[in-house]
């Protein structure tokens, strides 16, 4: 029988492929073929991914002969330079060690007042302007929060904002051509590309500035390694932050019981709301790819040098033996020291994941109280979810309050 293509489509809505069910009751490590033809293993139980995601005989580099590629485009972008996200030891913590300390949990504490101010006031104006006709809370608010946030940390002067929103929401919105994507991705890497040389004739106190005076100057970088890296903090993970909170407006307002809990007890809910979110929605599912750099055993099948394998952490954020009751969204969900996967695992987990979780926790404190009545200005199933082959998204969600 050949193996089946992949990426699999959801069936409807934000549901997970069928498929990672089948897979982890029958074969959890299997071959699927790719847009291209080629083959790789697909990882889809929770301990066989963790056990992937921290293998040092696999490798993150993308320009490896075999590495699993999921279309034409991420087959042409492996051959750009790459930044450390796409990087072996030792190379990748010697890159991923400059902007790690911008995104300690210390650091991103810090930064709560101002991420609460950011949100209290894109809030404001959403309730200034009115909600008793519909309007798109994507737009209005889950797109500007993130991006505000990490371009006040990448050091954007405050007048460009509205510009580069608009870019990356090109960038990343599946409903843009490929040459218009493509034009903001080139106009997204010009602008970071001229704050570099900003930054290099007169540095001030944010992340570009850190990288050229730390790095840039004592010749650790070139100016096209701060641009790369730079860009990919830009757009990482803004268009999965942006995915999270529209996923978790719609969740919420599908489970008033727990909506209600929340909005009476924030202080208590808001992280286990936002840890079950991220394990419930994996809105960056088809990111964790490797190739075997020599011969490795996973769940009892050999994969040879040269093979490339895609750990499924959605389907492994849905696994049976690790939550009870895995498609129940339960923020109340007893949990014992397992993890879920929506950030990654191991070496390569998400560098931003304090920032991502903090952003996240504020603005579901923030909404709901501030917008009590907020509803959808459509039904659940009008809602317009990304296409059912690409990650887990919304891109934009009518409501009223």
């Amino acid at each position: 029988m050949s193996p089946p293509k992949f990426p699999f489509a959801r069936p409807s809505g934000y549901e997970p492929p069928l498929e990672y069910a089948q897979l982890r009751a029958n074969e959890p490590v299997s071959q699927v073929r790719l847009f291209d033809g080629s083959l790789a293993w697909l990882v889809v139980k929770h301990k066989d991914i963790c056990s992937v995601l921290t293998d040092q005989r696999l490798s993150k580099e993308r320009n490896r002969p075999g590495f699993p590629e999921l279309s034409a485009g991420g087959k042409a972008a492996a051959k750009n330079k790459p930044t450390f996200v796409d990087m072996d030891p030792p190379h990748h913590m010697q890159q991923r060690s400059m902007v790690e300390p911008i995104f300690t949990k210390a650091h991103i504490d810090s930064t709560r007042p101002h991420i609460q101010k950011t949100v209290d006031s894109l809030l404001d104006i959403i309730i200034k302007q009115g909600g008793a006709k519909p309007f798109d809370i994507v737009d209005k608010f889950a797109l500007p929060v993130p991006s505000y946030i990490i371009y006040g940390i990448l050091g954007v002067p405050f007048s460009d904002l509205p510009y580069l929103t608009q870019q990356a929401a090109i960038r990343s919105n599946g409903s843009a051509t490929a040459t218009e994507a493509s034009k903001a991705n080139d106009s997204l890497l010009q602008y970071i590309g001229g704050l570099v040389d900003q930054r290099m004739a007169a540095p001030k106190d944010d992340l570009i500035s850190l990288l050229v005076t730390q790095q840039l100057s004592q010749g650790h970088l070139r100016k096209h390694d701060v641009t790369q890296m730079a860009f990919l903090l830009l757009v990482a993970g803004n268009a999965t932050m942006v995915s999270m909170i529209a996923l978790g407006i719609v969740t919420l307002l599908q489970h008033p019981d727990q909506l209600e809990d929340l909005k009476r007890f924030p202080e208590r809910w808001t992280a286990p709301f936002v840890e079950e979110l991220c394990r419930y929605h994996t809105a960056s599912a088809l990111a964790t790819k490797r190739v075997a750099k020599e011969d490795v055993v996973i769940g009892g099948k050999t994969i040879k040098q040269g093979e490339g394998i895609i750990a499924a952490t959605q389907s492994g954020n849905r696994d049976e033996d690790v939550f009870p009751n895995p498609d129940v969204f339960d923020m109340k969900r007893k949990r014992g020291r397992e993890e879920a996967l929506g950030y990654g695992w191991g070496g390569h987990r998400c560098v931003a994941e304090w920032l991502a979780r903090t952003e996240l926790e504020i603005v579901f404190a923030t909404l709901f109280k501030k917008l009590p009545t907020l509803k959808l200005a459509i039904p659940f199933d009008q809602v317009q979810y990304s296409p059912p082959k690409k990650d887990v998204g919304i891109s934009e969600l009518p409501v009223v309050f």
